[in-house]
């Protein structure tokens, strides 16, 4: 009998200019899934603890993600043996911090670990966004490929699939607030615009350039100039309470830049430090309360591993 036990981090999508092309993984904030093989054949969701979420295979975003993966290992060997899977959920679902993303990861990732690696990460991601797409009804990788590779990526192409590992500065951290809300994946993108001016794309474009060039070089500074959303930000921003103030409060308190992460309700910073980072969470802490709406803040250092074996 084979198990494995192991963290699925949590992930910021977009980062501000972005939109479904980068994302990075965040370390503390994730959740802890188990994997064992068993006699049976077929693949099962067992418990779920942490969430109200369905245990049938066909309804839950690491069972489609898990399921796929097993399609595709029978055909290369004709048959597969039977697991079941435990989740403990530490990610809030419709938080914008990758909560469907993790599980859905996590599950491929660890298949794959017991199986004895047959698919690359690359393919690991494709198996992971069929997961992605029963959450969102968009098959989309932003979350899956930094949960997948750890640190920063960026989806160079969905059509083939073309997934860029980007280089990390060390002394780079985020701090997420989740204001206790639900917005759904698939009703934030219902509401956006199919279609941009020139003027919105070049702009957008130049600071998605300038943030990757800012991560190669250890650019604070340029990371700090180009963390702007000129696309999606001021739309999706009216749907959380209090998001210009949050976010004024957080580049006051020194962050490089701030954000929705995903489709939110979450709100991101990135910082140079932990102190720095403790500084902004100790902020908006104050700030939030006066909204009367339940929250949570995670500070958190860049996850550049992306998912860990956990020791039991």
């Amino acid at each position: 009998m084979k198990r494995i036990s192991l963290f699925s981090p949590g992930t910021i999508a977009n980062i501000s200019c972005g939109f479904d092309v980068l994302g990075v993984a965040l370390d503390e904030v994730g959740d802890i899934m188990h994997i064992e093989e068993t006699v049976e054949p077929g693949w099962r969701i067992s418990a779920i603890t942490g969430a109200d979420l369905p245990l049938a295979v066909e309804k839950n975003t690491a069972g489609v993600a898990g399921l796929s993966l097993l399609n595709a290992y029978k055909s290369k060997v004709g048959t597969h043996p039977g697991f079941h899977l435990v989740i403990e959920k530490k990610i809030k679902a419709g938080s914008g911090i990758g909560s469907s993303a993790a599980s859905a990861s996590g599950a491929v990732w660890g298949l794959n670990e017991l199986l004895g690696r047959p698919f690359t990460p690359l393919e690991l991601v494709g198996f992971a966004m069929e997961g992605e797409k029963l959450a969102s009804g968009v098959a989309h990788a932003d979350n899956v490929a930094p949960g997948l590779f750890g640190g920063f990526t960026l989806v160079r192409s969905y059509a083939p699939l073309d997934i860029v590992a980007l280089p990390c500065p060390n002394d780079l951290y985020a701090v997420v607030l989740h204001p206790q809300i639900e917005i759904k994946t698939q009703d934030a993108r219902s509401i956006l615009k199919t279609q941009l001016s020139l003027k919105q794309a070049t702009t957008q474009w130049g600071n998605l350039g300038g943030l990757i060039a800012g991560l190669y070089t250890d650019d604070y500074g340029l990371i700090s100039r180009s963390l702007v959303d000129v696309v999606v930000e001021p739309i999706r921003s009216l749907l959380i309470p209090g998001f210009d103030e949050l976010k004024k409060t957080m580049l006051d308190s020194g962050a490089l830049g701030a954000g929705i992460s995903g489709s939110g309700p979450s709100v991101f910073a990135l910082a140079k430090g932990s102190d720095q980072a403790h500084l902004i969470a100790q902020a908006i802490d104050v700030n939030y309360r006066k909204w009367g709406i339940d929250f949570e803040v995670h500070c958190a250092k860049i996850n550049t591993q992306g998912i860990k074996i956990l020791n039991e």
